[in-house]
């Protein structure tokens, strides 16, 4: 009897250490405030699940030093690997270290530049950027209009130009004024801030000393614009008439819209996606189809409706 139930004992052992997971998770940057939130919904969707862990890791913005974890997480045993990307174009490779090992991969948030050509066992989710920007600049054209404008200059601040979702909030920009219904606003500068807040200070500064006069600011996320908001009040613009825009639907950027600077934002559901990546990298560690692409979507956020975001992001 005593060895049977030795035996249950060692059985379901075996069977827990089975079905144990261990995800290796590759963070672009600890020190952003959106992927904050999306490292954090990660580690706390993943509490709720038995027998999943996460090995969390910042690359610090450094390209190689994402790689390099990639390699470590392969080396050390993991199931999967979660990676949010430093730069987007450096996917490929990173895309054939783990399909080489054999280890599943999802890319979170940033699209991979092979997003098309994904090995098995790889995918990608995020939200689609082609909604983001164009959700926003759709918004400040509507309340340009609103202001009575028939001619509007706007400038408008980039992320990192290494980063895809830069680049595509940017082109949505273009897109959006290349419509007969918004083709009245014209951009009078156009400069990366890095999503960096201070980044965005330094950028709004340096055009009001050089006299640039714009109706709008477009700006790639909220850290730059909530930077360019500083900037504006510390030359005591009047935050009334001026209209700025983000992308994230951060708790600092809800703030800022309460207080009427910030006068549209665009959420993007940071936990939402971090939900989805484990979910997807548990999928295909277990061998089940899932698609190439997981969009989770946007929503755009503006005075009327701040208050049902105001705990999510």
């Amino acid at each position: 009897m005593k060895k049977y139930l030795l035996g249950i004992a060692i059985s379901a052992l075996m069977t827990s250490y089975a079905h144990a997971e261990n995800i290796g998770v590759s963070m672009a940057l600890f020190d952003d405030n959106f992927l904050t939130v999306l490292r954090n919904g990660m580690i706390d969707y993943a509490k709720t699940l038995d027998g999943v862990t996460l090995q969390v890791e910042d690359a610090q913005n450094d390209v190689a030093k994402q790689q390099s974890q990639i390699q470590n997480f392969i080396a050390s045993g993991v199931s999967a690997i979660i990676v949010n990307p430093v730069d987007t174009d450096a996917t490929a490779a990173m895309s054939k270290i783990a399909a080489d090992a054999g280890i599943p991969l999802v890319y979170v948030n940033r699209e991979p530049v092979n997003v098309d050509s994904l090995p098995d066992k790889q995918a990608f989710v995020a939200s689609d950027e082609r909604e983001s920007g164009t959700l926003e600049t759709k918004e400040v054209c509507r309340l340009l209009k609103e202001a009575g404008k028939k001619e509007a200059n706007i400038v408008v601040m980039m992320g990192e130009l290494s980063n895809q979702a830069a680049r595509q909030r940017t082109a949505d920009v273009h897109d959006v004024i290349a419509t007969p219904e918004c083709s009245f606003m014209k951009i009078v500068e156009e400069q990366t801030g890095n999503w960096q807040r201070t980044q965005g200070t330094d950028l709004m500064t340096n055009w009001l000393s050089a006299g640039r006069k714009f109706d709008a600011v477009v700006s790639n996320n909220d850290e730059m614009a909530i930077g360019a908001i500083q900037a504006l009040k510390a030359a005591n613009t009047d935050m009334k008439t001026m209209i700025v825009g983000g992308v994230d639907a951060t708790q600092d950027a809800l703030a800022a819209m309460k207080a009427g600077d910030l006068k549209v934002t665009v959420f993007q559901d940071a936990a939402g996606q971090g939900k989805g990546a484990v979910d997807t990298a548990l999928k295909l560690v277990k061998g089940e189809k899932v698609d190439k692409k997981v969009y989770i979507p946007f929503q755009l956020v503006t005075p009327a409706n701040m208050d049902k975001f105001m705990a999510k992001n």
